[in-house]
């Protein structure tokens, strides 16, 4: 069961307190900077995570003038679409309100709220989605993200050598994921959406000299129905 660290109580609560029951995530992002860039990028972790748990989402975003622009970055950042949410009174009965918000907001309707740290970015760049997402994973959305040039190197780094390997493994005869690996995976970002805890996993996962290659690949592509870094995007590539 997916918990959140609701940032008015400061306790845990589950994300979908209703077995099946529609949960409604109101994203908050009223500017296109990378902060707000980042906020909606947690609305669509917290929506991975609640449909990987078999759980309906209706994903809201509300904001200001600049909306177009935010959505043009998110949509190269692989993130899933939001509707307009002009009043974010109005539900459908949904068991649950999330509002994903940036950490110095204000007042806002009632719901629980994850509270997303803000974004330094220097130099600015956002020429590599792929790799600007990652960096922003690397850190839990709680905690404040410098992103420099040194960080997005290592990101594109990081990313090549994982798409290399995946596809690679995918040449192998495929293997289930093991139990415990499968258990750390949805225990890590079941828990306050944890995926830096998620990205140690896969880490371990690439090192790990007793893990048979095709269940490598396959916890790979498990982990990226949250990540969204199209981590299985060379299949097929020449070696």
């Amino acid at each position: 069961m997916l918990r959140i660290i609701d940032a008015r109580s400061h306790e845990p609560v589950d994300a979908a307190p209703a077995r099946r029951g529609l949960t409604r995530v109101v994203v908050h992002a009223p500017g296109s900077d990378t902060t707000n860039l980042r906020v909606l990028l947690v609305g669509d972790l917290l929506v991975r995570a609640l449909e990987l748990g078999g759980t309906p989402v209706w994903a809201l975003l509300t904001g200001g003038r600049r909306q177009a622009e935010l959505r043009a970055d998110a949509a190269s950042l692989g993130m899933h679409p939001f509707e307009d949410s002009p009043d974010v009174g109005a539900g459908l009965g949904e068991a649950q309100v999330v509002h994903v918000v940036a950490a110095e907001d204000g007042p806002l309707p009632d719901g629980v709220r994850i509270a997303v740290a803000p974004v330094e970015v220097d130099p600015p760049d956002h020429s590599d989605p792929a790799a600007l997402r990652l960096a922003l994973l690397t850190r839990h959305h709680s905690a404040p993200v410098r992103l420099e040039r040194a960080s997005l190197d290592d990101a594109r780094a990081t990313l090549a050598r994982w798409r290399s390997a995946v596809a690679r493994w995918a040449r192998q005869p495929s293997r289930p994921i093991p139990d415990d690996v499968r258990g750390r995976l949805r225990d890590a970002w079941e828990d306050d959406l944890d995926v830096p805890g998620v990205l140690d996993v896969l880490r371990h996962v690439e090192t790990e000299p007793d893990l048979a290659d095709g269940a490598r690949f396959e916890t790979y592509a498990y982990a990226d129905r949250l990540l969204g870094l199209e981590l299985t995007r060379d299949l097929g590539s020449p070696s």
